[in-house]
């Protein structure tokens, strides 16, 4: 029966409702099973083993070719689809799909029939599961409902800076921002893996009473998803948006970095001085405002008078220069006028070009500054070419810092922006990694290995060789320990390569001895982490500007019983990095991140998977940080399933329970695993 016309929905949206159960009709179409019904075009199709990808779009069939992070094409998997009794299933391997007589989706296991997820209504006549509420010219904020279950724990979702591991209860804007990073894949308890496959700008709500998928304009609902453990969630995602490459060799060991170092005399003296007390380092980071104006990319030779010969020395001494590249333009650049009439900037709705205000030389206030868009191919390809002419090309630099690659808008607004690729609403999340594309395939058209250090990602961002970090973040024991479970939810969100600036960013003085005992231990967390970087504007810092710096930032610079401790784990890095390689190779072939929670190794011990303050570093290593001042000892659980061994020690544990050990200030604990020889401790003289 149709309801009255007073109770109709509101002009403009749509939603599925309980009504008769001959609502829609199936089909089978070109392998993929489709349900329509009130203007409604469902698709669900094969996309990997045991994964299914699901569109559904409001008044005509689903649209190919939208910006997401889906490979182009799926990996071929055997499939079935039926068609019958008012519903259509379709089965890939180990997942199930089941679709009522209404559209309504349930997966499930197929070994036993058992419910991994289900969408559910928000009320019996309306709303239903989706939700489309029209926001002009074939646009609708997009909403996509899932049923919640009590026990369940969620993890993933990029990486954010609230201190919570398992985010289930959490509201969390799909938006970029510094230290902020929005990327839409889910890891849970349940057995399933998904990927909300949509770079719009929204939020993702994970309520008692359900969860909430919202785009706030998009075109249609995508998302993708498998049954299985975390560990094959993160093989099957990572196969199908894209593997990580492999970490170049010098990027495994230490990367010396402060903001900053102003002239090439300076950075040159503190590799020299590296060199000279005989301490490994991989990597030194010539960052921001090295550069004529922002947006010429490319060295103000006053102060860096020889880049060439900078260089050449660098690599005399094994070390590796890293240079910082921002996305945005300075209306002084040279390079302004002709991106500008090529429509090679981030366009506006309304108003100019102009995105922020930032400091740039040669003036006494502030500029404003335009983005490139990076979704234009075009823009991309002009990027490149400066960089490659004036860093690649004269002086062999192949290693970047991507700097507020978020982009860093001033204000935010992105509902007044115009990409190439769509409206800022729909797909702003999508430019970091488009940023990243930039210098991937650059790099590779000149054949060289990549590495960039970004500040923020967009699912799909490992595939063109991101590292992330943590942005611009505090420098004490609480923010150390947020870290932990910001890095773990990162591994989950398929990116492999993170890191902290050690020490964290605003402020410590390395004259506080307060401050020096957070150094200490988060510069042993940085030696057990993916990438181990020390970066901060340390005290005393300068105003923002091309003049600035911070205080000083290498190892010797927090007197000689912290730098004594810091020098040991520069030597156990630089002892760990073949191991470190191997877990690296891991990621390239697997897609398993080298930072891993314990339940990815251990899922089927369920203390595992509460533990937010201590990981696996590959496969045989545990790894306890200190996380509190003054503690000198941890407790640290050992999932069952294994035998544990002190590295440190030599004492063995059983798995299955917490133990306690010392942890005196030259000591982070480290557990092997089941009887694997890692060179962690010292060999005797």
């Amino acid at each position: 029966m149709n309801q009255p016309a007073e109770t109709q929905p509101p002009q403009g949206t749509l939603s599925l409702a309980q009504s008769s159960p001959t609502v829609g009709t199936f089909r089978e179409r070109d392998g993929a099973l489709e349900w329509s019904g009130r203007q409604e075009t469902l698709r669900i199709e094969p996309w990997g083993p045991d994964a299914v990808r699901v569109r559904a779009r409001l008044g005509g069939p689903v649209l190919d070719g939208l910006p997401g992070a889906l490979l182009d094409a799926a990996p071929p998997t055997p499939y079935t689809i039926k068609t019958e009794d008012g519903r259509g299933v379709l089965t890939v391997g180990g997942l199930t799909v089941e679709v009522d007589a209404e559209g309504l989706i349930r997966f499930l296991r197929t070994d036993d029939g058992g419910e991994v997820l289900a969408e559910e209504r928000a009320h019996f006549w309306w709303p239903g599961s989706r939700l489309y509420t029209a926001v002009g010219n074939g646009y609708h904020r997009l909403e996509q409902r899932f049923a919640a279950y009590e026990d369940e724990k969620l993890y993933g979702l990029g990486q954010h800076q609230h201190g919570r591991f398992d985010q289930k209860g959490l509201v969390l804007d799909l938006v970029q921002r510094n230290a902020e990073v929005g990327i839409p894949v889910l890891s849970s308890s349940r057995g399933y893996t998904l990927l909300w496959n949509n770079p719009a700008i929204g939020r993702v709500e994970l309520a008692g009473n359900g969860t909430r998928w919202v785009a706030d304009s998009a075109r249609q609902i995508d998302y993708w998803i498998t049954a299985g453990t975390p560990a094959d969630g993160q093989r099957r995602y990572s196969a199908v948006t894209g593997r990580t490459p492999m970490l170049p060799e010098w990027a495994a060991g230490f990367w010396q970095c402060k903001l900053r170092y102003r002239t090439q005399d300076e950075l040159l003296a503190v590799a020299r001085e590296y060199k000279r007390r005989g301490l490994p380092i991989s990597a030194i980071v010539c960052d921001f405002f090295h550069w004529t104006h922002l947006g010429d990319w490319r060295f103000d030779l006053t102060e860096w008078p020889d880049p060439a010969g900078l260089v050449r020395e660098l690599a005399e001494l094994g070390i590796k220069l890293v240079v910082s590249v921002w996305p945005s333009v300075s209306p002084l650049s040279e390079n302004h006028q002709l991106m500008e009439q090529r429509g090679h900037f981030i366009g506006t709705q309304y108003g100019p070009l102009a995105h922020a205000d930032w400091p740039d030389k040669e003036v006494a206030s502030t500029v404003q500054v335009a983005f490139y868009d990076a979704t234009n191919p075009e823009a991309r390809e002009f990027v490149w070419s400066r960089v490659r002419d004036n860093y690649l090309l004269p002086y062999g630099i192949t290693a970047f810092w991507l700097d507020a690659c978020e982009p860093e808008l001033k204000p935010g607004f992105q509902e007044n922006l115009r990409y190439w690729a769509g409206p800022g609403l729909e797909v702003g999340n999508l430019y970091p990694a488009e940023n990243a594309r930039t210098f991937y395939e650059g790099l590779r058209a000149e054949g060289e290995e990549v590495v960039t250090l970004n500040r923020s990602a967009w699912a799909g961002s490992q595939r063109w060789g991101a590292a992330l970090w943590s942005g611009d973040i505090g420098t004490d024991f609480p923010t150390l320990r947020r870290q932990i479970a910001a890095g773990l939810n990162t591994a989950l969100s398929g990116i492999p390569w993170w890191n902290t600036d050690i020490g964290g960013f605003h402020g410590g003085d390395p004259d506080d001895p307060a401050y020096r005992e957070v150094m200490v231990r988060w510069f042993q967390f940085g030696a057990l982490s993916p990438l181990m970087r020390l970066h901060g504007f340390r005290d005393p810092g300068m105003p923002l500007g091309p003049d600035m710096t911070g205080g000083p930032n290498e190892v010797w610079s927090y007197g000689e019983e912290a730098g004594t401790v810091l020098e040991k784990y520069l030597r156990l890095r630089e002892r760990l990095k073949p191991y470190v390689l191997d877990v690296m190779r891991e990621a390239h072939e697997e897609g398993l991140p080298p930072m891993r929670p314990l339940f990815l190794e251990f899922p089927d011990d369920p203390a595992a998977w509460p533990v937010d303050d201590s990981y696996l570093f590959g496969r045989d290593l545990l790894v306890a940080p200190v996380l509190e001042a003054g503690a000198r000892e941890r407790t640290a659980y050992l999932p069952a399933g294994a035998r544990w061994t002190d590295a440190w020690t030599g004492d063995p544990y059983a798995g299955g329970r917490s133990v306690t050990v010392d942890a005196p200030l030259d000591r982070i604990p480290l557990f092997l695993r089941d009887g694997a020889r890692l060179p962690v401790a010292e060999s005797p003289s």
